[in-house]
């Protein structure tokens, strides 16, 4: 792979309208292209970055006039980028739920990470922009986990960006996913209220625990069907942490079913028992208002095959 480097010295930014909201992290991915995710965040977390001269965390929001400082980087050479191919771009198209001319949401499939980094060089938002290389406003809204399937938002525009992020912050965007737990609960309805804290340093990767210090984390559960070892249940998230209803879940004592990080043996087991090859967690549901007559958008995506027949096989 050849390198070159795309600025010998420090930039100062000075943020505008266009960049107003918009997290630290994903200002600077779009600003250095080409330059690996982990080598982004390696200079967040090193202070490197700074904004009106102070060290901030990736989930840093701009505002208006904030002078940002860029250091020097190296990235890969444009034309060692991986194009797009003919079967990757059919199954984009065709994982579209709802389009505008503000709004793309599709239905991600498991296996498929948002972004690139840590070895993947596609994620959804590069295929989406290396499809539609018109359309340079494209940016994710939210994200779900590379094993978690289901509907993902992304901005079409920056004042589209700028509105959900809105949306999110009041708590008007309604989350709701699909989930197969292992075991059982004494009520049809549970709530969890427990902080989440993350443990940057675990040897497996990134893991997510219960602790008084950690951020405050809401999930609501309903069970909608009941088998003789597992439950199909539905999660609504009131706060949007990483891997909240996993840890949720591991927390009432009923690991979701195909969890490599948090489930337990006996959990493993079954999952190996159903053939279940894949996280069953699936981002099934949003609703928020949209467009100028504050409607609420109600959008629903399937559950792939792999995921129905497991549920058939639990009722035989």
């Amino acid at each position: 792979m050849s390198i070159k480097s795309i600025n010998s010295r420090v930039r100062m930014q000075t943020i505008g309208a266009e960049a107003e909201d918009q997290r630290i992290d994903n200002y600077l991915l779009r600003q250095l292209k080409g330059v690996p995710r982990s080598h982004v965040y390696r200079i967040l977390r090193r202070g490197e970055v700074r904004v009106n001269g102070g060290r901030i965390k990736p989930v840093y929001r701009l505002r208006i006039g904030d002078k940002v400082r860029i250091p020097p980087v190296r990235t890969a050479s444009a034309a060692t980028l991986p194009a797009l191919s003919g079967e990757q771009k059919q199954k984009l198209s065709a994982s579209i739920i709802y389009e505008d001319d503000r709004l793309l949401v599709i239905n991600k499939p498991s296996g498929l990470a948002v972004h690139g980094g840590s070895g993947i060089s596609l994620g959804v938002i590069e295929r989406l922009r290396l499809a539609r290389p018109q359309q340079k406003g494209l940016e994710l809204v939210h994200r779900i986990d590379r094993e978690t399937s289901g509907l993902l938002m992304v901005a079409k525009r920056r004042s589209a960006l700028r509105r959900l992020h809105e949306l999110q912050r009041q708590h008007a965007i309604q989350k709701t996913y699909l989930a197969l737990v292992h075991g059982d609960w004494p009520e049809n309805r549970m709530q969890v209220d427990v902080p989440l804290k993350k443990n940057q340093a675990h040897a497996g990767g990134r893991l997510v625990t219960p602790h008084p210090d950690g951020k405050q984390a809401l999930t609501l559960f309903r069970i909608k069907e009941q088998f003789s070892q597992a439950m199909l249940v539905e999660a609504v998230l009131k706060t949007g942490r990483t891997h909240q209803i996993r840890v949720h879940a591991q927390y009432l004592g009923t690991p979701i079913l195909g969890d490599s990080k948090y489930a337990d043996e006996q959990t493993r087991q079954l999952s190996t028992q159903l053939g279940l090859k894949r996280l069953f967690l699936h981002a099934e549901k949003l609703s928020f208002p949209w467009g100028e007559s504050g409607e609420r958008l109600q959008l629903q995506a399937p559950l792939e095959q792999p995921l129905v027949d497991i549920l058939s096989q639990l009722r035989i």
